[in-house]
């Protein structure tokens, strides 16, 4: 693992086809990545568009909107953050907005499990031992199916399966890019699919109740009332995810060079007797943690569950809160035990030095997160993201489309308020409110216009800065391709985001067309009571 350095824009290449030689897609996509690379470093980026929220708030505060916000029902009030008040507060709040930067603690909490771990071998042993075993071709379908499991796991996936993905891919002389890309895309662009409950599912259907209160004040919203329709479109993601990966983002990438980042005392060869006892064990190590854990959740009274349950959201299960934790340990300890039987620790010391390298690799994530936290501040507190959001539903409604038009507007109008507001609870308490009366009012049940509103808030989580695990993301690239900027990820994620958004909401219609349940206690009609 190597550190890192700001970015630089990309310098042409001679090894690449000509213009005339490629599709109109690549000759596309090829011009998003140099036009992205040539904008200044991200860190830059964020710090203008924080300028640029000063600005707007300043301006837009003197006038006054007639939109409502849906959670006082009070008109919306630009803030102005360049007042003598508003620079005050920016000032005052400046290191907890860093400190408290939702990604920040999650990442550098896990990355020291995961930089042990790295450090041992264990990754790179398991994942030569795990490909002994994988058919070629099944490579990618495979990373994406572990992409979508991992929502379960809150925000694992942009922890351990991308970077992870990447070390696939090389190990199988594949462009570790091309693992990132598909990752990202089984984690992020299909987030709202998965083939098993996770905390998404009850934080979103509280939100929903709380909008259907508005009309009816007895109905109720199952947790699981999306459950079928999110496991649908978990084969969705991964047969669309697996066909543009291997047939358009991958070629993009064959005249991309990367550098190998292994450090340079990591086997190349066979696996040796002595690091195949060490994976063996920490194997073994793994699974008692994981039996343990099993057994000490089990109980309907353990510490562990909230109100009885393992994913309450509200209030918060335990086991939720120590999702982070947990995956330090199941790093730590397992790779402590590789690293000892494997013989590439010898001592406490190459433990913390392997921690010690992780955070070096973190240092221009941190400079990243630092300004993207300011922005990010800065535009939630000036209520520009709930002016968008606002506007867009009341013009939505004054269309008064057919039905299917609406929960199609619905979708285009999250995918692009997600541009805006990353948090997929945020955008959902601001749009529940709105769109979940009106399309009962209409006839349509809540958990139809929550179904609409998951796909739009999937698919574009890839293609924006203003997804917490962006910059991250932008990182583990710089890994491979120290020159990769924002550019560069765009171009890769266009594509899933793209084709997701609109095969997805084909979908959602054909799956709606035929009657198929969208999940417990979720019909697409409303009755209202009589």
């Amino acid at each position: 693992m190597t550190t890192l350095e700001p970015l630089e824009p990309l310098e042409p290449r001679d090894d690449q086809p000509t213009d005339e030689s490629r599709s109109a897609i690549n000759w596309f996509l090829d011009r998003i990545e140099r036009i992205g690379n040539l904008l200044p470093d991200p860190a830059v980026l964020f710090l203008i568009a924080l300028l640029v929220t000063w600005g707007l708030s300043a301006w837009l505060s003197r006038i006054e909107f007639a939109a409502l916000d849906p959670s006082t029902n009070e008109p919306v009030q630009i803030v102005n953050l360049i007042n003598g008040p508003g620079i005050a507060a920016f000032l005052e709040n400046m290191v907890q907005s860093f400190t408290e930067f939702p990604p920040l603690g999650i990442v550098l909490v896990a990355m020291l499990g995961v930089g042990v771990a790295e450090a041992s071998g264990l990754v790179h042993v398991a994942l030569k031992e795990m490909l002994r075993f994988t058919p070629q071709f099944l490579l990618t379908p495979m990373l994406l199916f572990v992409a979508v499991l991992s929502h379960t796991a809150a925000d694992a996936g942009y922890l351990l399966v991308i970077p992870i993905g990447a070390v696939m891919f090389m190990a199988a002389g594949r462009h570790p890019l091309a693992g990132i890309a598909c990752a990202f895309a089984g984690v992020s662009g299909g987030f709202s699919a998965n083939f098993i409950p996770s905390g998404i599912d009850p934080l979103l259907a509280g939100l929903t109740e709380s909008g259907v209160r508005v009309i009816d004040a007895e109905r109720n919203v199952n947790v699981l009332c999306n459950i079928y329709f999110t496991a649908a479109s978990s084969i969705l993601v991964i047969l669309v995810g697996w066909f543009l990966t291997d047939r358009v983002v991958e070629p993009r990438l064959r005249g991309t060079p990367f550098s190998d980042t292994q450090e340079e005392s990591e086997p190349d060869g066979e696996v040796t007797p002595r690091e195949r006892w060490g994976l063996i064990a920490a194997l073994a190590v793994a699974l008692a943690g994981a039996a343990l854990l099993v057994a000490w959740c089990w109980p309907t009274d353990s510490p562990m569950r909230a109100n009885g349950s393992l994913t309450s959201v509200r209030p918060r299960a335990p086991l939720m809160g120590a999702i982070v934790p947990l995956i330090f340990l199941f790093f730590l300890i397992p790779g402590v035990v590789h690293g000892y039987i494997s013989g590439r620790f010898r001592n406490h010391r190459d433990v913390v030095n392997g921690m010690k390298k992780a955070m070096e690799s973190m240092g221009y994530y941190m400079v990243l997160v630092f300004f993207a936290a300011l922005f990010i501040t800065s535009f939630r507190d000036s209520n520009l993201g709930l002016l968008l959001a606002v506007k867009g539903a009341d013009f939505l409604a004054s269309l008064r489309a057919a039905d299917g038009v609406t929960i199609v507007g619905l979708i285009l109008l999250t995918a692009v308020v997600n541009l805006f507001i990353g948090s997929a609870s945020a955008k959902w308490a601001l749009l529940a409110p709105i769109f979940v009366p009106m399309l009962m009012l209409r006839g349509l049940s809540p958990e139809l216009t929550q179904a609409a509103y998951r796909v739009g808030d999937s698919t574009s989580n890839v293609i924006t800065p203003m997804m917490p695990y962006f910059p991250l993301v932008v990182v583990y690239c710089q890994r491979y391709v120290p020159h990769a900027g924002v550019g560069t990820l765009g171009a890769l994620m266009l594509p899933y985001s793209f084709v997701f958004l609109i095969l997805w909401t084909i979908f959602l219609l054909g799956y709606w067309s035929l009657g198929l349940p969208l999940g417990i206690e979720a019909p697409y009609d409303y009755a209202p009571p009589s």
